[in-house]
């Protein structure tokens, strides 16, 4: 067994009916909190009240920033880091999905740091101990923010995405409360779902991964497996729904630790370059070609997962296993309504050649198996560009 170091510092607070103890949870860290969250107009709304009145009868006087937006901006983190500062909060509370939750830890470092949260990307200057304490309420089962230390952010003018990514911006507690995925409406849960699969997926073939992530991954995966498309199908599934909250987790606790691969580096420079597409659509448009492009590299581990999804896989040899597992993403993709083309989200042919020049800005891809040349990037993308599509079916639930 190889050596190798954990490192996971945010408590959880797991259980359906948990989003009242917000309040509670949070005043640990000060009396003045921002309330970090997508607008008020948003299907979450009344989450957020429920929120305030946890926060407020624990004594916590209230501002509340609603200007995160899907992918959010520096100019979204800059917004809210004036509003912090102006209130003089002590804590930052980020709830909702993905978006909501890295704004809040983006907000945490430019609020209390020189210069934008941009300086402090993590190739850049780390940010300090003045970090602001975060407290993560998640409302979808994808990103695993609340148990990360990355925050994903978008520099519009210069079409990249990038990521803060240090120990200083893990949150402080996270707070996964399945009720409140309930309501997640079948596309959203599709999307965040095979996040949730491709954060588990990635930390459990990736070059840094270790023993413990295996694990995690593997039972994440597991879990996935079964329960994302009953959520899918019904979401008011509330076994699924808590089964997808915990893997979501996992995946979070696994990317901690061992980090993502070459998909999730091309899907950065998607959402990137196209804000419009979500990132789960991204990694669900470049995994088929990317399963072929890797199983090779990695037989052992694409096969225990084929098996996973499909026990026929047990009497197959390894090499057929993992090849197998390649087709079994395939149709897990189709059957979850996110059998995707790089066209079909309205990606440009001219702007997928810029993407595969921007393929290695960001780092995973040397975490793969097997890893790219930008050559090799450039006809991954263009495979998933001009990927046939059925004609006779929707290409997303």
């Amino acid at each position: 067994m190889k050596s190798f170091t954990y490192i996971q510092p945010t408590e959880i607070i797991f259980g359906s009916g948990r989003l009242r103890e917000v309040g509670e949870i949070s005043a640990r860290y000060g009396t003045r909190c921002l309330l970090v969250t997508e607008p008020r107009s948003a299907p979450l709304g009344p989450l957020y009240d429920k929120a305030k009145e946890s926060l407020a009868a624990a004594g916590l006087a209230v501002t509340h920033f609603d200007g995160v937006v899907p992918n959010p901006t520096t100019d979204v983190v800059s917004a809210g880091a004036r509003m912090a500062k102006d209130a003089k909060v002590q804590v930052i509370i980020g709830l909702g999905g993905g978006s909501s939750m890295d704004a809040a830890k983006a907000i945490a470092v430019e609020s209390t740091h020189e210069g934008s949260c941009w300086d402090y990307l993590f190739y850049k200057k780390p940010p300090t101990t003045r970090t602001l304490p975060i407290v993560c309420v998640t409302t979808t089962s994808g990103t695993g923010s609340q148990t990360t230390p990355c925050a994903v952010i978008t520099k519009t003018e210069l079409k990249d995405k990038s990521a803060i990514w240090h120990p200083n911006i893990f949150a402080r507690a996270a707070l996964v409360d399945p009720a409140l995925m309930l309501s997640v409406p079948p596309r959203i849960t599709a999307m965040t779902g095979f996040d949730a699969f491709s954060h588990n997926f990635e930390a459990f073939i990736s070059n840094g991964t270790n023993p413990h992530v295996e694990s995690l991954a593997l039972s994440a995966i597991r879990l996935i497996v079964e329960n994302l498309p009953r959520a899918v199908d019904d979401g008011s599934d509330a076994e699924a729904r808590e089964a997808m909250a915990w893997a979501d987790t996992l995946g979070g606790l696994s990317i901690a630790s061992a980090g993502v691969t070459l998909p999730h580096g091309l899907g950065m420079q998607i959402g990137g370059h196209c804000p419009h597409v979500a990132h789960g659509q991204a990694l669900a448009a470049l995994y088929p070609e990317f399963t072929r492009y890797t199983f090779d590299s990695a037989v052992g581990k694409f096969a225990a997962i084929g098996r996973i999804f499909n026990p026929r896989l047990d009497t197959a040899s390894e090499r057929a296993a993992a090849e197998g597992c390649c087709e079994e993403i395939d149709r897990f993709l189709k059957r979850i309504g996110m059998w995707l083309s790089l066209k079909s989200l309205g990606v440009s042919e001219e702007e997928v050649a810029h993407i595969a020049q921007d393929g290695q800005v960001l780092p995973d891809y040397k975490n793969n198996p097997r890893v790219a040349t930008l050559e090799e990037m450039s006809e991954l993308l263009m495979a998933s560009y001009s990927r046939q599509m059925p004609r006779n079916t929707s290409a997303e639930v």
